[in-house]
């Protein structure tokens, strides 16, 4: 699609954005006494039915969303970038299924690229080749090893390589620099993870160097051996585009995150006044999905009484 055929969809989008949920009502719902009083305040702002439960409503706007796009779009090629995570959850999960035998009700998440019947069809009957090219290799890796060392922990790392890997190489074919930006920084905060992951529970040098995935604001060889100490992984990332993440790396994987989901929130914003392109689309993707994390961890810290300002330190900043 040429750029000039997004005009009419992002001035839909713009219609919409006035329904994001900003700074103001983000206080409002921290404010709220409890979870009944965040559905209810939710519920007069367009989410959902008051009889819904937090999940059904969460699980309600995220549809919202797609349906939205694929109305202004038709096809969600250019957006697989965004589901491929959702594809790569349930190829493990059919992994682990065929692999110890029985099925679990629930497990399989919806929003994908390939229907979750079709991946578990193809790897309980170990046909690789009928999965989409990018993920044989790994598939049958995974599941070897699997089978092989009962190591699932091993089996997730090849897997959720194969996903960043999948997801930058989206992201850059799209020609979108929103999407390319998107692709790159989840490859890059992933890498990050494993690192810490990694250096928490003894991992090898040559365990980080299979689990790294490549991407361009990290060099994956410093990265692995930086990851021998706390002290030498700040001292590399300091060195990086991700130096101002490290205070919060340090604090918890939660604040991390954080920070990740804030910094991308930055970099979007700016398409609030783009009028041309796929871009605005992809950032209204990408605020939904921010806001609705930042209600699920709104909720949940209702429901289980902790404090306002633990929630509040975990809570996203808004695209509006």
């Amino acid at each position: 699609m040429a750029k000039d055929s997004y005009i009419y969809a992002v001035a839909r989008i713009r219609s919409h954005e006035l329904q994001l949920l900003n700074a103001a009502f983000m206080e409002q719902l921290l404010a709220a006494p409890d979870e009944a009083g965040c559905l209810r305040l939710l519920s007069e702002h367009g989410w959902g039915t008051p009889d819904m439960s937090a999940e059904q409503m969460l699980d309600g706007e995220t549809e919202k969303t797609w349906e939205l796009i694929r109305e202004l779009v038709g096809d969600l090629s250019v957006f697989h970038v965004f589901l491929y995570e959702n594809d790569y959850h349930n190829l493990k999960a059919a992994i682990k299924e065929a692999c110890t035998g029985g099925r679990h009700p629930g497990i399989y998440v919806e929003n994908s690229v390939f229907p979750a019947c079709m991946l578990e069809e193809a790897v309980e009957s170990r046909s690789f080749g009928d999965l989409p090219e990018h993920m044989r290799e790994p598939a049958e890796r995974a599941m070897d090893t699997l089978l092989s060392t009962r190591d699932g922990q091993l089996c997730d790392c090849i897997i959720d390589r194969a996903a960043l890997c999948a997801i930058r190489k989206a992201g850059a074919e799209t020609g979108s620099e929103l999407l390319a930006l998107y692709g790159e920084l989840t490859a890059a905060i992933g890498d990050i993870k494993t690192a810490v992951r990694a250096l928490r529970t003894g991992k090898s040098l040559e365990f980080l160097r299979t689990s790294l995935a490549p991407c361009a604001t990290l060099d994956e060889a410093r990265l692995s051996e930086a990851a021998e100490s706390m002290e030498a992984l700040v001292a590399y990332l300091d060195t990086t585009i991700y130096a101002d993440a490290v205070p919060e790396l340090e604090k918890s994987p939660a604040a991390f995150e954080c920070w990740c989901d804030n910094y991308l929130i930055r970099r979007i914003r700016p398409q609030l006044s783009n009028s041309f392109g796929i871009d605005p689309l992809a950032a209204y993707i990408l605020a939904r999905r921010m806001e609705i994390r930042s209600v699920r961890i709104i909720l949940t810290g209702k429901r289980n009484d902790m404090a306002e300002s633990l929630i509040r330190g975990r809570v996203r900043e808004t695209y509006v």
